[in-house]
């Protein structure tokens, strides 16, 4: 049997059952990796011979009695988590040697649940693009269209999931870093509850691994299914063991609903700064007569949802503001000449962009402040709805752009052109206000890529969103491998 496009779940099933070892899982993967890619280049820095080891080692602790949720399956990380013993560099040249002393915290939780690490996945320049590429390991292709992105910034895991490639992987996310990706090669993702998932060790090198709370950005699992998103999810979630993790005990409450005939949900496929293209919209629509087939409220509009237009440029502000927060001080000056320079009338996010990139501390408190009535009306939202479904991106995966001045590409959207950056709305929808949501696949393309939609669920109930995922892959199917 080939076991490399195995779930999780099921892999685990046969490790109990004396079916398969974990050793011969491991060198299954490997081989696999060795002789496929080559082409994908999803996997930029392996550990094989401890991957092996590890490997011998779960199948030793089985043979003791031993059982652990991840015991003995074969996963990969994304390159931007610290490994000892493993470069960490987020695709900076500067950094192609650095060596971090211990392991990320995920990476710790990933190993005490039995998992065999098969290595590291590929990742853009500062974790910055919504492809993956650098100067250190090359570009991550689709494995759908190879001529395409594959997504970023966790677009290694993605496409290495795709491929076969180790039955699980972690990622992170604040511009869809783990939704787009998931979207672009077929997979599922879920982008977790702000704060839910601890993140330290997954931090830019060679800065120190510091329990640090970060603003939008989580660390999520990625899998082939939705029920071993949750399998994976289990593993991750809880706080720091360095900060709250010494007082507070994590307890998820459980979905609100079994049946998909009592979820509640609004579909969205329309957006005021950016067009849908054909393809995501058909695949939003699959997703919301499937609902309707299994007996869910489905609606179109409510006046309850937080208005888009702001959703779009309180994330656009938050984002960048933090993101250039440690630019040279001459830059900083001649940014702040460039935006004084923006009529008022200018409300576009490429104008939101610039003045992000010079707030002041009052700016940001400002539009921190506007982020929480968002986050009431999220509150209100939810007492009358169960989950959004709307798109994670316009479009199914674009072919390769390595313009090295992101502000300067466009994304083709059915024949029109729109800024490249503005394609992130849609991610940043459930970002600003640090809500959960699930990618999950939801038909192809007329070319054959790759489309998903994205659920979007209650702060800290992400068993909600989850739940919804697994019962709609059982009304309209899941992952496909590739052809």
């Amino acid at each position: 049997m080939d076991w490399n496009l195995q779930t999780a779940e099921e892999l685990t099933a046969a490790l109990r059952a004396g079916e398969v070892t974990s050793a011969e899982l491991t060198d299954e993967a490997i081989a696999r990796i060795e002789r496929d890619d080559k082409a994908i280049n999803a996997i930029c820095v392996p550990d094989f011979d401890r991957a092996r080891a590890a490997a011998r080692g779960a199948d030793q602790a089985r043979a003791r009695g031993e059982d652990r949720p991840l015991l003995g399956v074969p996963v990969t990380v994304k390159e931007s988590y610290n490994i000892a013993g493993l470069p960490t560099t987020w695709g900076m040249p500067l950094h192609r040697n650095y060596m971090p002393p211990e392991d990320a915290v995920q990476v710790s939780r990933l190993k005490a649940a039995g998992a065999v690490v098969l290595g590291k996945t590929n990742v853009p320049l500062g974790l910055q693009d919504i492809q993956s590429f650098n100067e250190i390991y090359g570009t991550t292709n689709n494995p759908w269209d190879q001529a395409r992105t594959a997504g970023g910034s966790s677009g290694g895991s993605a496409a290495a999931l795709a491929s076969g490639f180790g039955a699980l992987s972690i990622g992170s996310d604040i511009g869809g870093s783990l939704r787009t990706p998931a979207h672009f090669c077929g997979i599922y993702a879920h982008k977790p509850t702000l704060g839910l998932a601890a993140n330290r060790g997954m931090v830019p090198p060679p800065a120190p691994a510091l329990p640090v709370d970060l603003d939008l950005a989580v660390v999520g699992p990625m899998a082939r299914t939705a029920r071993d998103l949750t399998l994976l999810l289990d593993v991750m979630a809880g706080p720091d063991p360095l900060t709250f993790g010494v007082a507070y005990d994590l307890t998820l409450p459980p979905a609100r609903h079994e049946r998909l005939c009592d979820f509640r949900v609004l579909v969205l496929d329309q957006h005021p700064f950016i067009a849908t293209g054909a393809a995501v919209r058909a695949g939003v629509n699959r997703v919301a007569d499937a609902l309707a087939d299994g007996g869910a409220r489905v609606v179109r509009h409510s006046p309850l949802l937080p208005d888009l237009s702001e959703a779009a440029t309180l994330y656009t502000q938050l984002l960048i503001s933090s993101s250039v927060a440690r630019f040279p001080i001459e830059s900083y000056e001649q940014l702040r000449t460039r935006a004084a320079g923006l009529s008022t009338d200018d409300q576009s996010l490429d104008a939101a962009r610039l003045r992000a990139m010079v707030f002041s501390h009052r700016d940001w408190m400002e539009a921190n402040n506007r982020r929480e009535l968002h986050r009431h009306g999220w509150r209100q939202f939810f007492a009358e709805f169960d989950a959004v479904v709307c798109p994670i991106t316009p479009t199914p995966a674009f072919p390769h752009d390595h313009n090295p001045n992101p502000l300067e590409r466009r994304i083709d959207i059915d024949g029109v052109e729109y800024p490249y950056l503005d394609q992130l709305v849609w991610a940043g929808l459930a970002t600003m206000p640090g809500l959960p949501a699930t990618a999950i696949p939801a038909g192809r393309s007329p070319e054959g890529l790759p489309v998903g939609v994205q659920l979007i669920g209650p702060m800290f109930e992400d068993r909600t969103p989850l739940r919804l995922a697994e019962l709609l892959e059982q009304k309209i199917g899941g992952f496909q491998a590739p052809e």
